[in-house]
């Protein structure tokens, strides 16, 4: 029986499942929103709740129990200067982090979800323009009638 089992194993060791679940906590503060499993998204909430719990403290304890989770300090200062100006959730006590399934992933059939920050404006770097290829849709659709038409193919003049 599995009575009063309190954490989720996820098919690890004790040291590799604390080292993913800190993976994830510096991922998710450093990007501002990760895609991950379902079952290690509910098992890295309760730490990402107790982190931004620790940056809304902001005192010096608090920062280095921080230190103790997150595997990077730019990361931690960044969260607890967010935190200082008051971007993380003021009037919050827990629940800093939504999970939202996004796909069921076609290898193995793992359902993914996406890990994401909530508060007020919480922006960890300026973003450019995405790397997709964009293409302009309206010379797609020309291209594709004059295709229809025949006007399409290239052909040489023939002589005579």
């Amino acid at each position: 029986m599995r009575h009063r089992k309190a954490n989720v194993k996820l098919g690890r060791t004790a040291s590799h499942r604390r080292a993913m679940l800190r993976n994830l906590a510096t991922s998710l503060f450093e990007h501002n929103s990760i895609v991950t499993t379902i079952h290690k998204a509910k098992a890295v909430k309760p730490l990402l709740d107790k982190l931004v719990n620790l940056a809304k403290k902001g005192d010096l304890a608090s920062y280095r129990r921080g230190l103790a989770y997150v595997t990077r300090r730019k990361v931690l200062k960044d969260l607890f200067a967010q935190a200082k100006e008051g971007k993380l959730g003021k009037d919050r006590e827990s629940g800093y982090v939504s999970v939202v399934r996004v796909k069921v992933r076609p290898g193995d059939a793992a359902v993914l979800a996406r890990l994401t920050l909530i508060g007020e404006g919480y922006v960890k770097a300026e973003r450019g323009a995405p790397k997709t290829k964009v293409v302009d849709r309206s010379r797609r659709v020309a291209a594709s009638k004059a295709k229809a038409k025949g006007e399409g193919t290239r052909s040489t003049p023939s002589e005579g």
